[in-house]
This record gives C-alpha cells, sequence and structure tokens, in this order.
C-alpha cells in the first residue's frame, strides 16, 4: 500500500462528506465514476450511474427530514496489481435539523485511480442501528 494512495482516498472521502454536509452537488459530481454504483443501507436500493445519484442526492438534499451522512473510514486497502482501492468504515445519517443521529452501519467503498484521481465506482451500505 502506498501512503500517497491511501491519503488521497482519505482526503477524497473527507471531501465527500464535506459536500455531503453542505448539500454541495457540484462537488459530489467530480468523485463519482460515470457508473458508479451506491447500495442503499436499509432496503438495498441500487442507485446506478452519475446522474442518478445526483438526482438522488438532490432529493435528499430538498427533503424537509433530511439527514447529514458522515463516513469515518477506518481502512483502506490499495490493490498491488490495479489502480483500485477498498475503503472500509462506518457511516452515521444525522437529522439537519438537531445534529440527532437517526442511523448508522458499516460502509465499503471501491475506488479507481485514472488521471491522478480517485473516483468513486461502488459504495455498499448496511444499516446496523
Amino acid at each position: 500500500m502506498t501512503a500517497s494512495a491511501d491519503l488521497a482516498i482519505r482526503m477524497a472521502r473527507a471531501t465527500f462528506n464535506r459536500a455531503l454536509a453542505e448539500a454541495d452537488l457540484k462537488a459530489i459530481e467530480p468523485m463519482l465514476a460515470r457508473d458508479a454504483i451506491l447500495v442503499t443501507g436499509s432496503d438495498s436500493a441500487v442507485i446506478a450511474g452519475r446522474k442518478a445519484q445526483l438526482m438522488a442526492w438532490k432529493r435528499e438534499f430538498a427533503s424537509p427530514h433530511r439527514l447529514i451522512y458522515n463516513r469515518l473510514t477506518e481502512s483502506v486497502t490499495i490493490s498491488p496489481v490495479e489502480p483500485i482501492a477498498m475503503e472500509q468504515g462506518h457511516w452515521q445519517g444525522s437529522s439537519a435539523a438537531n445534529g440527532q443521529v437517526q442511523a448508522s452501519g458499516s460502509y465499503a467503498a471501491k475506488w479507481r485511480e485514472g488521471g491522478g484521481v480517485w473516483l468513486l465506482e461502488a459504495e455498499i451500505f448496511v444499516t446496523l442501528a
């Protein structure tokens, strides 16, 4: 594992978390691969593609019951044979209105490096609380 790739992914995750907190679609868009896949934590809905994810986030940001999602990276494993990495950690969704945690769990994310930039290719979430 290279320290620079690990750091780049952790920094990208921090940027993604900040974009979610600030409801910033323009900051999220360049972090997602064109065909990125997200599997939600409770109902295992599959949101396929960058456009579909941006639409889902736009709806979430407009909700009067909006949650702010935060992902806490616990580990990053860089592949020694491909320009890919696996991030694992815990997530939580807190009420934008009062900060109370409404849901939490574990996640895994697959990242791919291209042109010096790490992009999210896939994320899967599991709701545990």
